[in-house]
Formats: structure tokens, C-alpha cells, sequence
């Protein structure tokens, strides 16, 4: 059971602004044998998508004060970000499981308003099918 709540803290985690790395948690585990596959995939996704949902809110919180000299975004970057999440919109959220430019992006949905009945329904796609695909290789 700690092994589950171990990887749901890494999905979490990985999936907010903090550096961490969950697929090699789930690989471990993966390869330890002692759990079954799907619900290593689960708890995983589940955590992972959780973790996009607080960036998402963040980016609703950071855009409610936008402007003030403490917010954590310039209006700089604001903009850049409502520009490019405008050009590519909801389809760009497929996009959030890639390293780097996932979490951001999630973040970036919260500012430009995705609607929360969208949202976690692609980021579970994009970042469950990741899992999947590391299940496939090492399963």
C-alpha cells in the first residue's frame, strides 16, 4: 500500500511546477511485480492528473491577479501565453505529458479559462496514454 501512495505523490508531484520524475517510479514498480499493471496505471494517472488540476487553478488564481507587483507572472508573460494558447486552444492540452512544456501548458489552461469539465478529460488522455506506452515497453 505505501508503494501506491509513493507513486501517487510522484504523479502528483511531477504534474505541478515542482521538478520530479514519476515514470521512473512506475517503472520500478512496473518491474518489481508485486501490483498489478492497471492499477499501477491508475494511481499513477489519477495522481498525475490531480497534480494538472492545481496548475490549472493556479493559472485561474494568477489571472484573477494579474498586474499585482507579487503576482508570480509578468503581464509579459501573460500575454505570450493567452497568445498561444488562443492560436492552438484545447488540442494543445495533448501536449501535456511532454517534459518541460507539460506543466506550463496546464497552467496556461487555468489562465485562459479552459473549462474544467474540458480539461481533465484530454489531460487524462495525453498523460495516461504516456503511462500506457511505459507499461507497454516494460510490462
Amino acid at each position: 500500500m505505501s508503494a501506491l501512495l509513493g507513486l501517487f505523490l510522484a504523479a502528483f508531484v511531477a504534474a505541478t511546477l515542482i521538478p520530479a520524475q514519476s515514470e521512473a517510479v512506475l517503472v520500478a514498480l512496473i518491474l518489481q511485480g508485486l501490483h498489478p499493471v492497471w492499477l499501477l496505471l491508475g494511481v499513477a494517472t489519477l495522481g498525475n492528473v490531480l497534480g494538472s488540476v492545481i496548475n490549472w487553478g493556479l493559472g485561474r488564481w494568477m489571472m484573477r491577479h494579474a498586474g499585482r507587483r507579487w503576482c508570480p507572472a509578468s503581464p509579459g508573460a501573460l500575454e505570450r501565453a493567452s497568445a498561444w494558447y488562443q492560436r492552438w486552444g484545447w488540442p494543445s492540452l495533448l501536449a501535456s505529458w511532454v517534459p518541460v512544456m507539460g506543466d506550463p501548458l496546464t497552467l496556461a489552461a487555468g489562465m485562459l479559462r479552459e473549462p474544467l469539465w474540458r480539461f481533465p478529460a484530454i489531460v487524462t488522455l495525453a498523460k495516461g496514454g504516456r503511462y500506457l506506452v511505459l507499461a507497454a515497453v516494460f510490462a
